[in-house]
């Protein structure tokens, strides 16, 4: 638990990391501060952004939001290159209503391989509001099972969310993806979290900037294995 880093820290933490940062013209005012506490935070949570046409299309979506969900949509966005854009500074509509059992084991990172199993998520009426508690990182990919995940947005992900860890002075046990805090939500689809979590805690046994993206290979989802024999048999 810690009050948020500030927009300069923010910047600071992720280039420390060795991240390729862009921030979105307008991020650093961008948020739902009004609508909502933002902090103490407690953890740091992944996503992926669903169904896209384009990089740039879904970009200016998370920052801008919709009618029924306003943006921003995220801290940042981190696309399939590996960049890292940054579009929101302060409260995102991204995480939702979640677990409180899954809130108090982020924040005293005490869980195996995963939290405990979410049993609420947005409109129940036990949910926590973890826009509060978490950052938010929406991370480009359909979510259909059958997109990979390129080794260089991969490497990203883990960086920025070691960046954010290392800042706080945080585990790697304060990194959740959006399954595991809500009961209504799949993603990031195809990410293992326990492997994802090795990989961030890797990154931060070294100083910052000095981890070579040796990464635990997202493993093929079943779509990926499917879409892949068939190619060999039909292709």
């Amino acid at each position: 638990m810690a009050p948020p880093l500030s927009a300069d820290k923010l910047v600071e933490a992720l280039k420390a990391e060795g991240v390729k940062v862009v921030g979105h013209p307008g991020w650093r005012d961008n948020n739902r501060n009004h609508k909502g506490a933002w902090g103490p935070v407690n953890g740091t949570m992944i996503h992926h952004t669903g169904p896209y046409s384009t990089e740039a299309g879904i970009l200016e979506y998370c920052f801008d939001g919709s009618t029924p969900l306003p943006g921003p949509l995220a801290t940042g966005v981190i696309g399939k290159t590996g960049t890292v854009y940054l579009i929101g500074n302060g409260r995102a509509n991204h995480a939702g209503g979640g677990d409180a059992r899954v809130l108090a084991a982020v924040t005293e990172e005490d869980y195996g391989a995963a939290p405990p199993a979410p049993r609420y998520g947005q409109g129940d009426a036990d949910a926590v509001d973890g826009n509060s508690h978490f950052y938010g990182w929406e991370c480009v990919n359909s979510g259909s099972g059958n997109e990979s995940w390129p080794k260089a947005q991969y490497v990203a992900m883990v960086k920025a969310q070691a960046a954010i860890c290392r800042a706080h002075g945080w585990g790697a046990k304060s990194v959740i993806a959006h399954r595991e805090w809500s009961n209504q939500k799949i993603d990031p689809r195809g990410i293992d979290m326990a492997g994802f979590r090795a990989d961030v805690a890797a990154c931060l046994a070294k100083p910052a900037g000095k981890w070579t993206g040796s990464v635990t290979p997202p493993p093929l989802t079943v779509e990926q294995r499917l879409a892949r024999l068939e190619a060999k048999v039909f292709g």
